[in-house]
């Protein structure tokens, strides 16, 4: 046994608490066998006399605020029965609630109705079924210590805003003549480190657009002169007219000079 290599590099890789063990080396005329130790459960084995370097640890980590180790054991395939124990490499400490990383949220639904724009989110699902066997998204884990976080702005502009959420929906103000994009992420504040989880899929709103957003401040105010110029005339014009109208009607009332 003393001669047999152990494992290096073990990294936890966790994701709405799905969680792989990674390791290295591949071995060579050896097994690697798994071994999760919580501080207050029983030992789990998993990946018994694997040659594989990496191991689904999900379901020995149900208690997700446990903190577990992993021992991975470097064995002989007839070694396990044997009182000796085998040579091992211990992983860093992991607590699934504290350090699982928020996956994607899915934006359900999403509507710009006049100055409001709603977004609807769908909760991650996590590996962990309840007793009827449906799975436990990562809002059934987290309650309410699990938030959401809407990024927007208009479309074709760099100036983005946030809004926060406990739930899965959002409703921000918006200005009507625009479209918008968005995406949205989870985070969890109490956490220490590891906060903010990944981003979701961005989305833009397509509601038809005014002449003013296609071209622009310019051209708004070029109609305006001439709507002023039309509307000016309109008013001037009459007003010659009938003054000169009124001229020409004193003029051939006057007596000719000289009769």
């Amino acid at each position: 046994y003393a001669a047999l290599p152990t494992a290096v590099n073990i990294t936890w890789s966790s994701i709405n608490f799905k969680t792989i063990l990674q390791w290295q080396p591949k071995p060579s005329g050896y097994f690697y066998t798994v071994e999760i130790h919580g501080q207050t459960s029983d030992i789990k084995r998993k990946c018994i006399l694997t040659t594989e370097t990496e191991c689904d640890v999900t379901d020995a980590l149900k208690d997700v605020k446990e903190t577990y180790v992993a021992h991975i054991l470097s064995v002989m395939a007839a070694g396990m029965d044997n009182f000796e124990e085998p040579p091992y490499a211990l992983s860093e400490k992991f607590t699934p609630y504290s350090q699982t990383v928020i996956g994607k949220p899915e934006i359900q639904n999403y509507t710009q109705k006049g100055s409001k724009l709603n977004v609807v989110i769908k909760d991650p699902l996590t590996p962990y079924t309840f007793p009827n066997g449906s799975f436990q998204s990562i809002r059934d884990i987290f309650q309410h210590d699990l938030e959401y976080k809407l990024y927007y702005w208009k479309d074709q502009s760099s100036g983005k805003k946030d809004t926060t959420t406990k739930s899965h929906t959002f409703e921000v103000s918006v200005e009507s003549t625009k479209n918008y994009c968005f995406y949205v992420q989870g985070f969890v504040p109490s956490r220490r480190e590891n906060r903010s989880g990944q981003t979701s899929v961005m989305h833009c709103t397509t509601g038809e657009r005014g002449i003013f957003d296609e071209y622009g401040a310019e051209v708004f105010i070029i109609i305006a002169v001439i709507a002023i110029a039309v509307i000016t005339l309109a008013i001037v014009l009459p007003v010659i007219l009938c003054k000169r109208k009124k001229a020409r009607a004193a003029r051939e009332k006057e007596p000719l000079n000289g009769v």
